[in-house]
């Protein structure tokens, strides 16, 4: 059989128990938050004094705070192009209506939210300029991203598990900076947004820690590969109007890593953790070219950690165009 026959087989298995998925990682519709749950409510004859609020207490929280805050937003509001990518996958796109398709549409509806609430606190806060912000969405779902995987679901669950988990540590991180700034309310917004981000990195993580059973070499191959090629973040074609595709990413995440948001530090303890999640050093059954890439994969942390440690992040002023001069 071929290793994408072998690979669908895998997926057919896991589809079987694909409820239990759903009911363990995922929140039912009625129950989970809502973005409204967290904006001054438009009905309310509080409405206009809780903007200013927000407002005024937007001014506390400087340019590079606003810069990650928007590149965060936008990422998540490129959600058309990572269900379509999803949906694609061997193994998933048999049927429309199979547990797969299920678990993508309910995962998606999830995450939608987050760019909802957020969209709508940054034009609350009057700290961006909206139609920048918009042309940049824009222009990230038209350009699409390529994230080295193909239509392989190994290679596709390695990268999930890892980005839910590095869209964790952000959305926490800008939590922290804005509780200790005071804005109150984006703190527990943003610290919500993380948690469901735990949530589907531990599905996802749960996938894959799975599909080691089945087929631990081939698995262990797709994670040395993905390793090997470096996590591709979903942001890397950010680019402002009238600029050209993936121009805008390299100011950013020296912006988020400056800022504390996300660091070439987090990108490594993610590799640990992932590591460890999947007990790799306990795998058996592998064969000689698996073994070498579990071998590469003990020691790439480690690796990576030196390295990073000898990167300096820059304190260039960049002048994006998302923000309203002041």
């Amino acid at each position: 059989m071929s290793i994408q026959n072998i690979r669908k087989e895998v997926m057919q298995t896991l589809e079987k128990n694909i409820d239990s998925f759903v009911d363990k990682f995922l929140v039912p519709i009625e129950k989970i938050w809502q973005p409204t749950d967290f904006l001054p409510n438009s009905q309310s004859d509080s409405f206009i004094e809780e903007v200013k609020e927000i407002r005024e207490i937007s001014k506390e929280l400087d340019d590079d705070f606003w810069v990650v805050l928007v590149g965060d937003t936008i990422t998540e509001e490129a959600l058309p192009t990572y269900e379509s990518w999803l949906l694609d996958l061997d193994g998933v796109t048999q049927h429309p209506d199979n547990g797969w398709a299920k678990w993508v549409r309910a995962w998606t509806a999830e995450e939608n939210r987050h760019g909802d609430v957020l969209n709508k606190y940054l034009y609350l806060s009057g700290r961006v300029n909206m139609r920048e912000v918009e042309i940049t969405t824009q222009h990230l779902i038209s350009d699409g991203f390529d994230i080295g995987t193909a239509r392989d679901p190994y290679k596709n669950f390695v990268y999930t598990s890892f980005q839910e988990l590095a869209t964790y540590i952000s959305h926490l991180n800008v939590a922290k900076i804005a509780k200790k700034k005071g804005h109150k309310a984006l703190a527990k917004m943003s610290r919500i947004i993380a948690g469901d981000e735990m949530r589907h990195h531990l599905a996802y993580a749960e996938f894959v820690k799975e599909i080691f059973k089945f087929d631990p070499s081939e698995m262990m191959l797709a994670f040395q590969h993905m390793m090997k090629h470096k996590i591709v973040m979903p942001a890397m074609h950010l680019r402002e109007s009238f600029e050209e595709k993936g121009s805008l990413f390299d100011d950013f995440s020296t912006v988020a890593q400056r800022i504390g948001v996300y660091t070439g530090f987090d990108y490594v303890d993610i590799v640990r953790k992932l590591n460890s999640f999947w007990e790799i050093d306990k795998i058996t059954n592998l064969t000689p070219e698996a073994e070498k890439a579990r071998d590469f994969l003990m020691k790439l942390p480690d690796r990576m950690y030196r390295i990073t440690e000898r990167i300096s992040v820059p304190d260039t002023k960049f002048n994006f165009k998302w923000m309203i001069p002041a």
